[in-house]
């Protein structure tokens, strides 16, 4: 459905790439949780930190080990070599992640932490899992297997996570958002009487992002999506107003904000009415202390 806007354009009719629904993650009990997988690039920092950390100590307790070869028998030497390949690569790993419930250096530097598929704590069959796999898929192939698995996962996940039935998740959660717009002064009016349902979840998220990164965008660029958003949003509003495509989504934006914060104060206040009802207790019976 097409639109006009101020001298006579009307928005343009073209589709635009539908964003699908993030990556949701649920729990047991089928509730929703707003957690965040870390991305590929993180991963592979935090990897990269804690290899560097595991090949520095290795190399000290190598040299170590060599430091006191004249004491020691070749085969003697040789076998503390394999158990300290063998701690750093498997054992530490493990017992770092076991005991920092899934944070190690490297994650903590990019402020991730390895959890359960659910978001639960990861346990010791986890880490074990997870550090048996790495020191294939990280130590002996250089990174290879854990980069390829982990740009097929849709979660950025090595081998080793699809194993153990874990993933890395992001703990540092992104700054809060900016207020949003106030409805231009100009459609005040229409504003009054327009009737502006509830928009498509996606179509809601791209005219928020669109809107909170508009300044950043060259003039162009702003008047050509906010065009083709506005054309979408058109199909939920009526009357449509006489102004151009971006004051008309931030009216829309700003109306929505504005109707759901007023539904959900009226639903408060509704509940706040009947919260007597729901903890008096009926004539005659007693009240218990404990």
């Amino acid at each position: 459905m097409a639109g006009e806007v101020a001298g006579g354009t009307r928005f343009v009719d073209t589709t635009l790439a539908q964003y699908g629904d993030a990556d949701r993650q649920f729990t047991g009990e089928a509730v929703s949780l707003d957690a965040r997988p870390a991305t590929f690039v993180l991963r592979a920092a935090g990897l990269v930190i804690d290899v560097v950390v595991i090949y520095s100590v290795l190399a000290l307790v190598i040299w170590g080990i060599s430091a006191a070869a004249h004491s020691l028998d070749p085969a003697a030497i040789a076998s503390l070599q394999v158990a300290a390949v063998v701690l750093m690569f498997v054992v530490v790993p493990m017992l770092i992640e076991t005991l920092s419930h899934g944070r190690s250096l490297g994650k903590l530097a990019v402020g991730a932490r390895i959890v359960r598929d659910d978001g639960g704590s990861t346990q010791l069959r986890h880490t074990f899992v997870r550090s048996l796999v790495g020191a294939v898929e990280i130590y002996l192939t250089f990174g290879g297997i854990a980069a390829i698995a982990g740009l097929l996962s849709p979660r950025s996940k090595r081998l080793g996570d699809l194993l153990a039935g874990t993933y890395s998740q992001l703990q540092r959660m992104p700054a809060a958002p900016r207020p949003g717009m106030a409805s231009p002064p100009h459609l005040a009016g229409w504003a009054q009487i327009a009737d502006v349902a509830t928009l498509p979840p996606s179509l809601s998220r791209r005219i928020a992002e669109f809107l909170r990164h508009s300044d950043t965008l060259t003039p162009d660029a702003r008047a050509r999506v906010s065009t083709d958003l506005a054309r979408e949003a058109s199909a939920h509003v009526s009357p449509l107003p006489n102004t151009d495509a971006f004051s008309f989504l931030v009216a829309v934006a700003a109306e929505r904000r504005d109707r759901e914060y007023a539904a959900l104060v009226g639903e408060r206040a509704r509940l706040d009415s009947v919260q007597g009802a729901l903890t008096a207790l009926p004539p005659g019976f007693p009240r218990r202390t404990h």
